[in-house]
């Protein structure tokens, strides 16, 4: 199979032949459709996740159909058209028992612990418990931007900070997960505030229903204090920086609620504890969403309040993604781009 492959952290990305995966026990083999390129996938080239074993294929939010099955599978046949949420469950311990497999300790992640989706094929480990049918009206680009950034933005906002009609909600970032919140957010009936240094992604954020888009600056915080006549009463820092992730508390009201989404590769901020504890403030970190939480995101997708191909700027072959990859950091692109394996 053609895949995206490198040898070394922050080296070089190059489309390689290579076999095509075994099919594990319990596990399914997916000819990928479409697999988004993510920041994540950045991270891990970096060096910044210590799950990643060299030589690599990174990519872990796709689509595409089963291919084969492993002995033991029972919900699951080849042909069947599918995506999985970007951490996989073991489906054996207590916190996958209880629908909960986005904090197993045991889980699996294709693109980090495991070759991943930017190529022909991938697998999808413990496949009963992971796999997600996807509805036949929806497209393999937009079904690819799911299983990450989507997913990750509609459990943040709706589990963790459980959002509510006509809050507030300060988005920092206006990457893929960023937009994908601002969607959400707006489809939840909430008041969403985009803010990016980027002025091509504040015009996608408020077409996605951004109420209000504001550059990135040190006075961020107080401005969105200001137009919310006393803070936002959800923060989410989809980035993943010490600047956006104080900025992100700094700019909540009295009980006001932080979810950290994005990564914090250069190291733990100093948040204003003073404040979370005089304002009883919380702060609450996401890690993706289990599969078992799938059917109210894709009912709101079903319905047409939430429309994921509207993230999607434009789809990519394998030659362009293994240049785009390492740029990912220092230039990023406005929306979710999408690699086709099957274009050279």
């Amino acid at each position: 199979m053609k895949a995206l492959y490198y040898e070394t952290f922050s080296g070089a990305v190059s489309v390689a032949d290579l076999p095509v995966p075994e099919v594990p026990d319990g596990g399914a083999l997916i000819r990928v459709a479409a697999s988004g390129l993510c920041r994540s996938d950045w991270h891990a080239w970096a060096g910044h996740d210590d799950t990643v074993q060299l030589p690599h294929v990174p990519g872990h939010e796709f689509s595409g159909v089963v291919e084969a099955v492993g002995a033991g599978v029972e919900h699951w046949r080849a042909g069947d058209r599918v995506t999985a949420p970007f951490v996989n469950g073991c489906g054996r311990c207590e916190w996958c028992r209880t629908g909960h497999a986005q904090v197993c300790p045991d889980q699996t992640q294709p693109g980090f612990t495991h070759a991943g989706s930017h190529a022909e094929f991938v697998v999808v480990r413990a496949a009963d418990l992971n796999l997600v049918a996807l509805p036949d009206g929806l497209a393999d680009t937009a079904a690819a931007a799911l299983g990450c950034r989507f997913a990750t933005a509609y459990r943040a906002l709706t589990a963790r900070a459980a959002l509510r009609p006509g809050e507030w909600v300060a988005v920092y970032g206006a990457g893929g997960v960023g937009l994908s919140a601002i969607a959400i957010a707006r489809a939840l009936g909430a008041r969403p505030i985009a803010v990016d240094r980027s002025p091509a992604a504040l015009e996608v954020a408020a077409r996605l229903g951004a109420e209000h888009t504001l550059p990135a600056g040190p006075d961020v915080a107080e401005v969105v204090a200001e137009l919310t006549s006393g803070g936002a009463h959800v923060a989410v820092d989809a980035v993943g920086s010490a600047e956006t992730a104080v900025a992100a508390v700094r700019s909540l009201r009295r009980r006001g609620r932080h979810v950290q989404i994005g990564l914090l590769a250069g190291g733990l901020p100093v948040l204003p504890l003073d404040r979370v504890i005089a304002w009883e403030l919380d702060v609450l970190g996401s890690h993706g969403m289990a599969a078992a939480d799938y059917p109210g995101m894709l009912a709101l997708v079903a319905s047409g309040d939430l429309r994921p191909d509207a993230l999607v700027g434009r789809t990519v072959g394998l030659a362009e993604a293994a240049r785009l990859l390492p740029l990912t950091e220092s230039t990023p692109s406005v929306g979710i781009t999408v690699l086709d394996p099957t274009r050279p």
